[in-house]
């Protein structure tokens, strides 16, 4: 029984966005320690504020000032903070509505426990010491005893010193990927320098890397098959823009290749050859990345030298 196989993975990207004339007052007033919504036509006040009437699709450009205190409308507490949130020790997410507001925020809520967080409680905002125009201007919410009301006030949502355009939010995803039975046994193949499939029962085709199960009937696979290791371009892109943190020189190519005794092509590089030379047809053999460093994969593929393949053998694979 082959060992499956689990690593942890990162996703993360930087996501930069420019802000309308409302999303930039809001979070100037942040930076400014002042909480900004927005009126809708039948008098409501939306906090954070849109930009558009949800109920109506009506532009909206009302902003009011609305109070730095609230009340809880529903909390959940989180035992185990992760990076980036914005509290190191356990804390509650809570919506709160902002006195003035109709519509409720979520934010942190730094309390001792969750005994001491209930529905109705009465808190405030704590400002972060640096403020940048973020809602992390808020570093969170925290109790407040005092039940004083507030009188929104109209606001122009000018601030001295320069206003807020565009954020910049960093998405990342952390996670533990498992490729399964089937992608195991295909990746401890790879540490040999074999690279193996699987046969459909029903329909007999052989799949590279092998999925389980077939795509196209949707039974169960089991039947090991080795394939290639040589195989045909079926087709390629040439590419222009160097990827990050990637050490190849631009222009390169990534190519469908359809191993020998396969019948599902898998993406690579081709190398080995000038990029205005790969064509369909070529005929092409892994080259293996440096096992002493811990790969076990095809660092990329290169002509054999063979005769480029006839059309018919590989046009039910492009």
């Amino acid at each position: 029984m082959t060992e499956v196989l689990s690593a942890p993975l990162v996703v993360e990207f930087p996501f930069t966005r420019s802000l309308g004339p409302v999303q930039s007052a809001f979070l100037t007033g942040l930076r400014e320690r002042t909480v900004l919504g927005v009126r809708t036509g039948d008098g409501k006040v939306l906090v954070p504020p849109v930009e558009y009437d949800p109920a109506t699709a009506e532009e909206l450009r009302d902003l009011v000032e609305v109070a730095p205190t609230g009340t809880v409308t529903t909390w959940a507490w989180n035992h185990e903070p992760r990076r980036g949130q914005p509290l190191d020790t356990p804390f509650a997410w809570v919506l709160v509505r902002l006195d003035g507001a109709d519509t409720a925020l979520l934010h942190a809520l730094d309390a001792p426990g969750p005994d001491a967080v209930r529905t109705g409680l009465r808190v405030r905002v704590r400002w972060a010491a640096e403020r940048t125009g973020a809602i992390t201007d808020i570093a969170c919410f925290e109790p407040y005893d005092s039940m004083t009301g507030h009188h929104i006030t109209p606001h122009t949502g000018q601030f001295t010193g320069e206003p807020v355009t565009g954020i910049v939010a960093h998405a990342r995803l952390d996670y533990t990927y498992s490729p399964g039975r089937a992608q195991s046994q295909y990746i401890h193949a790879l540490s040999g320098r074999r690279i193996v499939g699987e046969r459909c029962p029903s329909c007999r085709k052989v799949y590279v890397p092998p999925r389980g199960a077939c795509p196209t009937c949707g039974v169960a696979t089991a039947e090991q098959v080795e394939v290639g290791p040589r195989g045909t371009v079926t087709t390629f892109c040439i590419v222009n823009i160097k990827a990050k943190n990637l050490d190849i020189e631009v222009p390169y190519v990534y190519a469908h290749i359809a191993l020998d005794g396969a019948d599902l092509a898998l993406h690579a590089r081709i190398a080995g050859i000038p990029y205005d030379q790969v064509r369909m047809g070529l005929r092409v053999e892994p080259v293996w990345g440096d096992s002493s460093k811990g790969s076990r994969y095809p660092d990329h593929y290169r002509p054999t030298g063979e005769p480029d393949a006839d059309y018919d053998t590989y046009k039910e694979l492009i």
